[in-house]
């Protein structure tokens, strides 16, 4: 316990020179040793990682899991090293209603029925949003909290180590400093008094005989006769560093020139001695920080692929989404004619056969999505037919295909994803389609699939 107390109480001093040799630097009283350029700029590239990195993980894992008190509960069973027990998303949750209600409100019901039909799409919307956050997890998050809880908390750690090299190499330096200074003093002025609290502070205790040996003023010798008879100067009994009078020196027989010399230059060598140990010191922990700093560009190496997999990953995902929605239109619009009457009047009598048009009012209560088939000519009318439509005279417009679109009957125009092709409306069509023509070629078109051009 006695040892533990004394290691205890040495490191609480280390620490409070430490500081306030730090403190110091910080009001430029003083001295600092730099380091180089490079250097630097390894640390500010590194502090830099970890900043953005910090920042890109928070985000994601809030694009992933919008819900805080679910991020919350993740973040504690990862931390108890337990697994976090599956979650219902937020597109199979509502297909789970979407079903009940249809169970319900009746099956066989059209209502009941497109209640079925988006219930089964939203379920593989949900089971690919499981896929794609369990994926980005692992390819993406897991990498970069690897690098915050692994790689980084291992640079922090030496560079604290190298911090406090730098400061005992500092403060090796300012010792020789003092210990020059003061040996330059002494040799220059012989009336001066050594002061070896000026190098090396250390508590003195003055046994009985030193302090009876202080009381003594026989020496029949004045200071005047001491100074011509010692011309060299006098130095401290050993076994204290008070400045004494000349008998009490002279009683203790421990004048000597030459070893006050010696002490000094001892005193030099042993600053000297630990100046070149905490500059190998500090060499050593800056070579291990400096390689430790240059695996930065590995980290950005692995990081970037890490990246690659997380785009990957999320255009699969919003590919399946795509897939997914465009059969579910297929779908609606199919049967959109047994849809309309029975969706909400109510009645159970048979559908009558469908509208050449429909209101923009309908289509949009019907087919939020996207527009389903609809006619040219206004209700009531035959429908016009394509060889006999020609643009309008206020004129046409370019157009450019954002997604692939399959025509579903022949007054329809098929789609390439990026192809430009000329649109016009005509009077009394659906608001959300257009007449497409490219080439010889011309049909319908859906709005929702164009971008239309300047």
């Amino acid at each position: 316990m006695d040892f533990n107390m004394k290691k205890l109480a040495s490191d609480a001093g280390i620490f409070f020179t430490r500081a306030v040799q730090f403190t110091e630097e910080k009001f430029g009283q003083a001295e600092k040793t730099e380091l180089d350029a490079h250097f630097e700029n390894l640390l500010a590239r590194a502090d830099s990682t970890k900043n953005w990195t910090e920042k890109i993980l928070r985000q994601t894992e809030v694009l992933l899991q919008p819900n805080p008190s679910a991020r919350v509960e993740e973040f504690l069973y990862e931390k108890l090293d337990r697994k976090v027990p599956s979650r219902v998303t937020n597109g199979e949750l509502l297909a789970q209603y979407m079903a009940e209600a249809a169970s319900e409100l009746g099956p066989t019901t059209p209502y009941g029925k497109t209640l079925i039909k988006v219930a089964e799409a939203e379920k593989r919307l949900g089971a690919a949003e499981r896929d794609f956050i369990h994926t980005a997890s692992i390819n993406f998050l897991t990498p970069l909290r690897n690098f915050l809880e692994g790689d980084w908390k291992t640079i922090s750690k030496e560079r604290r180590l190298l911090q406090n090299r730098r400061l005992d190499l500092d403060a090796c330096k300012a010792r020789l400093k003092k210990a020059k200074a003061a040996e330059a003093k002494a040799t220059c002025e012989g009336d001066t008094v050594p002061d070896f609290q000026e190098t090396r502070p250390r508590n003195y205790i003055l046994s009985a005989s030193a302090s009876a040996t202080l009381d003594d003023t026989s020496c029949p010798l004045s200071w005047a006769e001491w100074k011509e008879e010692y011309p060299g100067g006098w130095r401290p009994p050993c076994f204290f560093l008070l400045p004494l009078n000349p008998s009490v020196t002279r009683a203790r027989g421990c004048l000597s020139l030459q070893k006050d010399r010696k002490l000094w230059n001892d005193e030099v060598d042993k600053a000297e001695q630990e100046l070149r140990v905490a500059q190998t010191e500090f060499d050593r922990q800056a070579e291990v920080t400096r390689l430790l700093l240059e695996g930065i560009s590995s980290t950005h190496v692995n990081h970037l692929r890490c990246l690659h997999e997380f785009v990957e990953s999320q255009t699969t995902y919003y590919a399946q989404c795509y897939r997914h929605m465009l059969d579910l239109q297929k779908q609606l619009g199919s049967s959109q004619g047994a849809i309309f009457p029975g969706t909400f009047v109510g009645t159970t009598e048979p559908a009558s056969p469908p509208l050449s048009s429909s209101s923009p009012t309908t289509a949009a209560a019907t087919m939020p999505v996207g527009p389903s088939v609809a006619g040219l000519a206004p209700p009531g009318e035959a429908a016009l037919r394509l060889e006999e439509v020609s643009p309008p005279a206020s004129g046409t417009r370019k157009a450019r295909v954002l997604y692939d679109y399959e025509a579903a009957d022949s007054s329809e125009l098929a789609l390439l994803a990026d192809e430009l092709i000329t649109v016009y409306s005509l009077p009394g069509m659906d608001p959300d389609w257009l007449i497409g023509e490219r080439g010889n070629k011309k049909g319908k078109v859906p709005v929702t699939y164009l971008e239309l051009l300047s």
